[in-house]
């Protein structure tokens, strides 16, 4: 199998916020939206041959631009949603996170787990890459997410403090060959 899957992060979204959207819904502020369009040129030129994204709006968004330029269609994908943590909107949300880190078995009530986050993040990335072999496909995603997925496939220097450093956009490159996947990207 040889596919090649972008993985973007979101760019800049509005925050959470008691009373504001829910986390599907949150879009990118207006420096999101100008981050999304320049991406474009660095996206295109890739030559996808598929655009895909979490269902949530920041990252719909953050690929669209993309998408519209090349006259492809977004293929929006449940499995590509960000981390079901349960955590709510919380001035200490790090403190949960870096617990999870720590404990990545540990699973709220109705939540899942980061280590099922990598599961699901590996799984939904390789039906990917086998569906598109031999092409390139863009997706728009998430920090938590693409962080669990490079866990999933074997980087062991993620962890919390990457995680939450990852900048927004964030563009991670997996090439899946015959050896295996091959990862550059930020911090890596």
């Amino acid at each position: 199998m040889r596919a090649e899957l972008i993985l973007v992060r979101h760019a800049r979204p509005l925050l959470p916020a008691p009373g504001g959207p829910d986390d599907h819904h949150r879009p990118l502020t207006e420096e999101g939206l100008a981050q999304a369009e320049r991406l474009v040129d660095d996206l295109a030129g890739l030559r996808p041959t598929a655009i895909a994204s979490s269902p949530y709006l920041r990252a719909v968004q953050t690929v669209e631009p993309t998408a519209r330029a090349l006259g492809l269609p977004v293929h929006r994908d449940h499995d590509l949603r960000e981390w079901d943590s349960a955590i709510g909107s919380t001035p200490d949300y790090a403190r949960h996170y870096a617990e999870s880190w720590a404990d990545p078995h540990h699973t709220r009530p109705g939540a899942e787990s980061l280590h099922q986050l990598s599961v699901r993040a590996t799984t939904a990335l390789t039906a990917l890459a086998e569906h598109h072999q031999d092409g390139t496909v863009v997706i728009g995603s998430h920090g938590t997410f693409i962080s669990r997925a490079l866990v999933g496939f074997g980087v062991t220097t993620v962890d919390w403090p990457f995680s939450h450093a990852m900048p927004m956009p964030a563009l991670y490159r997996l090439r899946f060959t015959a050896r295996g996947v091959e990862i550059t990207g930020p911090g890596l």
